[in-house]
């Protein structure tokens, strides 16, 4: 007997029509075929590795794993600040890989379950669009199959780019993937890119005693991040002995069979830097090749695909959601905009574009933010007030020997719109969806302010970070 809702069947998968084909299994896939299950649709999701695609194999999942490991080591070295005496602590490099391996691997099972679970299809293969409603399986067991259905949702979502003059060995040079697995931990590392995934491997390998040096083109870490934010971020890695090297410019990079040597200038001064590995954290690209055949002719921008406001392409029967239409290229973002396009698709309600959401970085301290920055509102010529809360006045925080950091809030004088909210401290991730919630909803600052937070707890920080838009914050 085969395990209840395995979709297996007698006729080939070739003789079959969907209701959806989706192409990907990332948050955006996997979450499109699960809603389609739902509303008891005929669904399929092919995807070329593992369910969950990047995200869950090769990002958000196996980091965070890391960074939790990180996050053990800082607080066992800070352990005598809570009166606690631990003594030599050593650490197991390739078990911290191994684990966040593992995280990975179950959370991959889990959607296989979840695809059971509503009776979704799901073919390991990579597969290519051959028109409205065709699909041909390119490569994998089952390669020259061809699936028919009314919808096809293309959810390939992006890569790692690549720097031309640093080509990756997977040991001397890597992007994030081949940093997830590497084999041996290095005893100095450069980062090239200070977004969220550059930070984040600062922040790890740091905590386990590598000497880490950011290289970054801008002239702030964080780059999309307010100004503020950053030079906070900056201080804090500099107290960590992660140095930070902004506004610079690479100009070689030669890379040795135990080293790759890298020339950068910075004001005008050239500088050589050599270090055992580096890192390239420089953004991400389209991931459509051999997505689609050369008849097909998706509407582009700059290599990601243009949708309409219920997520379809130029092609009628094609739609797009997650990564590959663009930024911002966040899961939370990509599995959104993939149930808006299916319930849009079978009528289900009218399709929502993302205009509110977070973003989050998970290096120490945290940061996530929602909404304009002030830099931003400036160039809008967005008149706003600013409210801030630091957590060194949070009980809470202060207990918790985690009070870096503030909560910042911007917000229309007259009306007490709420235009952004941005947090960097501990567990700043959780707390920014009180914030988007209230944008989400038209709240106003007043009404944050007024609402009864438990204390203590560091949200009490979000109230009174509202209250200080109007100099009420009690405690500051």
């Amino acid at each position: 007997m085969l395990p209840t809702g395995l979709a297996l069947h007698k006729k080939t998968m070739s003789e079959e029509k969907y209701d959806l084909i989706v192409i990907g299994g990332g948050p955006a896939g996997y979450a499109a075929a699960i809603r389609a299950g739902q509303l008891g649709k005929r669904a399929v999701c092919v995807e070329m590795e593992r369910a969950g695609g990047t995200c869950l194999n090769w990002g958000c999942i196996p980091s965070k794993a890391l960074l939790k490991s990180a996050e053990l080591m800082a607080n066992i070295g800070n352990a005598e600040a809570f009166g606690i005496k631990v003594g030599s602590v050593d650490y197991d490099f390739a078990k911290v890989i191994e684990r966040s391996r593992g995280v990975a691997d179950q959370m991959a099972k889990g959607i296989e379950f979840l695809f059971k679970k509503n009776k979704v299809d799901y073919i390991v293969a990579k597969a290519q669009v051959k028109g409205a409603g065709s699909v041909e399986l390119t490569e994998g067991e089952r390669k020259g199959e061809k699936l028919a259905a009314d919808n096809i949702l293309i959810a390939t979502g992006c890569r790692a780019k690549q720097l031309p003059f640093l080509p990756v060995d997977g040991e001397r040079v890597m992007t994030s993937r081949e940093a997830l697995v590497m084999k041996q931990q290095p005893k100095s590392v450069a980062i090239i890119g200070s977004g969220a995934i550059g930070v984040e491997f600062a922040y790890f390998l740091n905590a386990f005693g590598t000497d880490v040096t950011i290289l970054e083109i801008l002239p702030q870490l964080v780059p999309v991040e307010d100004e503020e934010v950053a030079k906070a971020l900056e201080r804090a890695f500099k107290k960590q002995k992660i140095k930070s090297e902004l506004g610079i410019g690479i100009k070689s990079a030669d890379i040795g069979d135990k080293s790759v040597k890298i020339e950068y200038e910075k004001g005008g001064k050239a500088i050589s830097l050599e270090v055992d590995a580096v890192i390239q954290a420089v953004g991400v690209q389209a991931n459509l090749d051999g997505a689609l055949a050369d008849s097909v002719k998706l509407e582009t921008d700059r290599g990601f695909l243009v949708v309409d406001g219920r997520y379809q392409t130029n092609i009628a029967g094609i739609y797009a959601a997650g990564d590959i239409i663009g930024p911002p290229t966040l899961a939370h973002v990509a599995t959104y905009e993939a149930i808006q396009a299916v319930n849009g698709m079978f009528g289900q309600s009218e399709p929502k574009r993302v205009t509110n959401f977070p973003g989050c970085t998970y290096c120490n301290p945290q940061i996530a933010s929602t909404g304009l920055t002030e830099k931003a509102a400036k160039e809008q010529g967005i008149e706003y007030k600013v409210g801030k809360f630091p957590f060194q006045a949070s009980g809470k925080a202060v207990a918790s020997n985690a009070a870096e950091g503030f909560v910042k809030v911007l917000s229309v004088p007259d009306t007490g719109e709420i235009l952004g909210a941005h947090i960097i401290g501990h567990d700043a991730t959780e707390l920014i969806a009180e914030y988007c919630l209230a944008m989400g909803m038209e709240g106003t600052i007043d009404e944050i302010h007024h609402t009864i937070h438990a204390h203590p707890t560091l949200s009490e920080a979000l109230m009174e970070a509202a209250a200080a838009t109007a100099d009420e914050a009690i405690h500051i």
